[in-house]
């Protein structure tokens, strides 16, 4: 008999299947939808999920989500934007906690929003609300056809002031508790937990790699990066240093040069699958998750706070973008002032705030004070950032590669629908249930109709060549999947024995894998 606590898992799946299929179908973000699912059944008293407390985020949540995003990330387009990554994920997130204390205690002072509310106070909200979220975002880049590089910039930020942010909260609070500690002696802690995060993420993904040069089993190897992926995490936690950079780096490590170097085309085909599941899964749980815990009467209640906490990180988000790009402004890394735009609004804080400021000791003075903010900043920016940034992407024309996507969908889903009428035709005709003068008049309707979306699709495509790549890649992915269909049928048949048709998947999975690496270099 399923517990309560694995009746409120199958019943968050089934919740987040339904808002996927909806999202879908009405063009929402997912993640958007998710959490506003979570804040309508939130309402309903006799559904008790499970809190998204601190153990059960570091424990289940961010390891995989970590990794899975790290794992798909190339050495080559990080290096090539190393230093401006870098920059907005260390110093700038140092930056955004000094400018965001700096907007929001006079803020807070002059409106009389909490009294004694101090710096100390808005500095601990500054960096535990200074850990942006790109999820929402990035997905939603790949479905308007943003630029490849701007979502690795908004990803690969992501990844690393994750890490900082957590690294810079934990210095804020010993600070706030009366710890005796200097400037100097912070620096020293902060580069003594990332770089022994990053030494103990290598030595658990070079050990995974060793191992995997042994293996040649793709569910094996798939264990084995799970392994990698929490136990990276654990390691590093274990030794009082940074689990969310041990786990990016395992990522990295295993997602480039095991990837490349110890796994077989059918492995990586698989752990990409597996990876992108889970990604899934554990997205769809935490975005319900922070609807459930979401308590929107006490937010309308303190809506001026809020305000002020949103107008503090939006600003200090401006100021970290805008300096940073002015740094790189004449150099390789530069980027178009649009895309500057887009990183201030990209800038989406999420579920790791939230556990931060949950974590926050009880006797802390204004603790409900600053769940209510952090809360409500998330809310704000899921909501209002989630819902714009679409919209803005298109109006800023840094969605302008798939401008004719709608027109393109129509044709092609009508040329589609008329070549399925054309070979159910053919088989009505063959087993004599059609006449044949009937159905030549038919056919000769349907080969016009295909002929005219053929022509308007290459007109089409004369102003939007993109798509007719995708539309290429899409067709070499669909036959590879009739090929390898063909080779299994065979092999249960036995036309082709075991050993034949395993070199056959093989050659089958290294070609799909290499038009899947085709369409990500052209998506740049």
């Amino acid at each position: 008999m399923m517990t309560s606590f694995e009746s409120a898992f199958v019943l968050l799946f089934a919740i987040a299947t339904g808002v996927a299929l909806l999202a879908r179908r009405i063009r929402a973000p997912y993640t958007v939808a998710l959490v506003l699912a979570g804040l309508a059944l939130g309402s309903f008293p006799t559904l008790s999920p499970p809190h998204l407390t601190k153990e059960l985020m570091f424990g289940l949540f961010l390891p995989g989500l970590l990794f899975e995003a790290a794992f798909h990330i190339e050495y080559a387009r990080f290096r090539r934007n190393l230093f401006m990554i870098v920059s907005l994920a260390v110093p700038g997130v140092a930056l955004a906690i000094g400018v965001t204390s700096l907007v929001v205690t006079p803020l807070a002072g002059a409106f009389h929003l909490a009294s004694g509310f101090g710096i100390k106070d808005a500095l601990v909200f500054a960096a535990l609300i200074a850990a942006t979220d790109p999820i929402a975002v990035v997905a939603m880049f790949k479905s308007v056809g943003a630029p490849k590089r701007l979502g690795v910039l908004i990803d690969a930020e992501s990844l690393l002031n994750d890490g900082t942010a957590v690294v810079f909260f934990t210095i804020v609070m010993g600070l706030f508790s009366g710890h005796d500690t200097s400037i100097s002696h912070a620096a020293v802690d902060f580069v003594k937990v990332v770089g022994m995060g990053v030494i103990a993420g290598a030595l658990v993904a070079f050990l995974a790699s060793a191992v995997m040069r042994f293996v040649d089993d793709a569910m094996i190897e798939i264990t084995i990066t799970t392994v990698a992926a929490y136990g990276s995490f654990s390691l590093a936690e274990q030794l009082h240093v940074s689990g969310v950079i041990a786990t990016v780096t395992a990522g990295m490590i295993l997602g480039n040069h095991a990837r490349r170097e110890r796994m077989s085309p059918s492995t990586r085909v698989a752990i990409a699958s597996f990876w992108e599941y889970v990604a899934f899964a554990l997205n769809s749980v935490v975005f319900l998750l922070i609807g459930f815990q979401v308590r929107m009467g006490e937010l309308l209640a303190s809506w001026k706070i809020i305000i002020v906490a949103y107008l503090g990180v939006t600003v200090a988000r401006a100021v970290v973008v805008a300096g940073v790009t002015a740094v790189f402004a004449r150099t390789r890394e530069r980027i178009p002032w649009t895309w500057s735009v887009v990183l201030v609004w990209g800038g989406l804080r999420g579920a790791l705030s939230m556990v931060l400021v949950l974590s926050t000791p009880p006797d802390h003075p204004y603790r409900q004070m600053l769940v209510t903010m952090t809360y409500g900043v998330v809310l704000l920016s899921l909501l209002l950032q989630g819902l714009t940034i679409s919209p803005l992407l298109r109006r800023l024309g840094v969605a302008g590669t798939r401008g004719d996507r709608e027109p393109y969908e129509l044709l092609y889903g009508r040329r589609r629908a008329a070549g399925s009428a054309l070979v159910a035709l053919g088989e009505m005709l063959a087993k004599g249930q059609v006449n044949e003068r009937v159905a030549a008049e038919v056919r000769a309707d349907y080969e016009k109709t295909i002929a005219d979306t053929d022509a308007a699709i290459r007109d089409l495509h004369v102003e939007a060549s993109a798509l007719a790549e995708e539309e290429a890649i899409a067709l070499r992915r669909s036959l590879l999947v009739v090929e390898k269909d063909a080779v299994l049928e065979a092999e249960r048949h036995g036309m082709v024995g075991e050993s034949a048709g395993e070199s056959l998947l093989r050659d089958i999975d290294a070609r799909t894998e290499s038009v899947g690496g085709a369409a990500h270099d052209k998506d740049e």
